[in-house]
């Protein structure tokens, strides 16, 4: 009897032992690292060890896994014939025929242990995880970690032999946890929020982002023919008359074979003094035109733009030929919607 109640005890040790490394594996999973490392720059313990446990995920499953499988034959070699036992005392009394209780109480014991089993040693942890995946893992992947390192030599092992079996069959194993969406499931989350009415876009901000990023410098910049351009020995009079007339604050400027030289801003002119403003404007106070492929992605043509703090860009193609000129405003406009120039008309 004393033996059979040790059994019991023992199988709520190993069922809690089950538990935890299933909820741990579900949390370690579940669990996003860009919710982590805030915890863990603000100097949480717990919030470090977890990190490191995302960067060991194979080691740390391996050792889940290995949690799970010796628990669950400790369950079974120990706990389920202590209750198979236990159940003949009662099913004896009741009068059920010899032949018959040590089939009963093993039907019953078998039942009993797999649907606890199940229940709260894998649904219970498992549900619990994915439910409050941050939490579950501050709390468990530290002890998981623990662990995995006080045993390391035998899952390691036993994690290079499933390594050697993944790139037998051309896979390319994985020892950290990959817990970064990509845009595309971005944009479903942001859609399917939408929709659910949690989330409102209701400027267009955010359906804009997703379609910035499919777009190309050739997209969006303004063809040559419809430029409003001077020549390179424009004056500043000249550059003020032409703000009046179309309200732009930034002009292009060419040489004399029509070619793209740079351009101007309306405040290089306002501060020349008035003898100046006839003469043919300081080539000092030219701006760079810097050049960008056609094909070049729009963000990447952002960066490189705010990279110089230039306004505008020539965009070519891949012969070399000029096809047009990339204004800064028009590139935001693709992310908030229309920007009107303080100055146009």
């Amino acid at each position: 009897m004393n033996s059979d109640i040790q059994g019991l005890i023992w199988f709520v040790v190993l069922l809690a032992s089950n538990a935890f490394f299933v909820g741990s594996e579900f949390a370690l999973i579940s669990a996003r690292r860009a919710q982590i490392e805030p915890r863990a720059e603000a100097g949480s313990k717990p919030a470090k060890i977890t990190i490191k446990a995302m960067e060991k995920a194979s080691l740390m499953l391996a050792t889940a896994q290995l949690g799970i499988t010796i628990s669950s034959l400790l369950i079974l070699l120990i706990a389920e014939p202590s209750i198979h036992h236990l159940l003949e005392y009662p099913l004896g009394a009741i009068g059920l025929p010899e032949e018959l209780v040590s089939v009963v109480s093993f039907i019953i014991a078998l039942l009993l242990v797999t649907f606890l089993h199940v229940v709260i040693g894998e649904m219970v942890p498992k549900n619990l995880a994915i439910a409050l995946p941050e939490r579950s893992a501050l709390l468990l992947s530290p002890v998981l970690y623990a662990i995995a390192m006080a045993i390391k030599p035998i899952v390691s092992g036993l994690n290079a032999v499933s390594n050697a079996i993944l790139k037998l069959f051309k896979f390319e194993p994985k020892d950290e946890a990959n817990t970064s969406y990509t845009l595309d499931q971005v944009e479903d989350i942001v859609e399917h929020s939408t929709r659910e009415g949690s989330l409102a876009d209701v400027s267009g901000t955010l359906t804009n982002t997703f379609e910035f990023t499919e777009k190309k410098v050739s997209d969006v910049a303004i063809p040559i023919a419809k430029l409003i351009s001077f020549s390179e020995n424009v004056t500043p009079r000249e550059v003020e008359q032409a703000v009046a007339k179309h309200g732009f604050s930034r002009y292009p400027l060419t040489d004399e074979s029509n070619e793209l030289v740079g351009y101007l801003h309306l405040k290089d002119v306002i501060d020349l003094d008035l003898d100046e403003v006839d003469n043919p404007f300081p080539a000092k106070r030219i701006r760079t035109l810097i050049s960008l492929p056609a094909t070049m992605e729009l963000e990447d043509a952002l960066a490189s733009m705010r990279r110089v703090h230039a306004h505008m860009a020539k965009s070519f193609d891949a012969r070399g030929n000029v096809l047009g000129v990339l204004f800064l405003e028009d590139i935001l406009e693709e992310l908030v919607g229309e920007v009107h120039d303080a100055t146009r008309r």
